[in-house]
């Protein structure tokens, strides 16, 4: 069954066509309240849809943990960029999450060219979105 990915912001311009391909890819996971999804220096292997639920982010650069809820995504970048983990994400509450791993990625990009390059735009759109006001600061200084 593919899930309802309609839910998530950054799929919201992908055709249904795009939503069905990813979809068959993504692996559910439920974690209970309190337990860790995934750790601050562990290798980053994938990003991670919140489909119910809370989770509570926090790293040593933050000076205030983050709460993210249904409908944002954790770690889109690591689809990508090769590294550690640069936060460790708890969930709040229990959560229902949907998790694209690198390795199933990289198969999206080799039978869904098309897919994973939305994908990738998208999740750039958002990080654009989020970097642009520090570097409108770094210029306005």
């Amino acid at each position: 069954m593919t899930p309802d990915l309609k839910q998530f912001p950054l799929l919201v311009e992908l055709s249904e066509e795009d939503r069905v391909a990813l979809g068959d890819l993504l692996e559910p996971k439920s974690v209970v309240a309190g337990r860790s999804i995934f750790r601050e220096g562990a290798e980053a292997d994938g990003l991670v849809l919140i489909a119910s639920g809370a989770v509570t982010v926090s790293a040593g650069r933050l000076t205030e943990p983050e709460s993210f809820r249904a409908g944002e995504v954790l770690g889109p970048l690591s689809l990508v960029s090769v590294g550690p983990r640069e936060a460790t994400a708890v969930a709040e509450t229990g959560v229902e999450l949907l998790v694209l791993p690198r390795t199933s990625f990289r198969r999206l990009a080799d039978d869904y060219p098309r897919t994973a390059c939305r994908l990738i735009e998208a999740i750039l759109r958002d990080f654009a979105s989020a970097v642009r006001p520090s570097l409108d600061d770094l210029v306005g200084s």
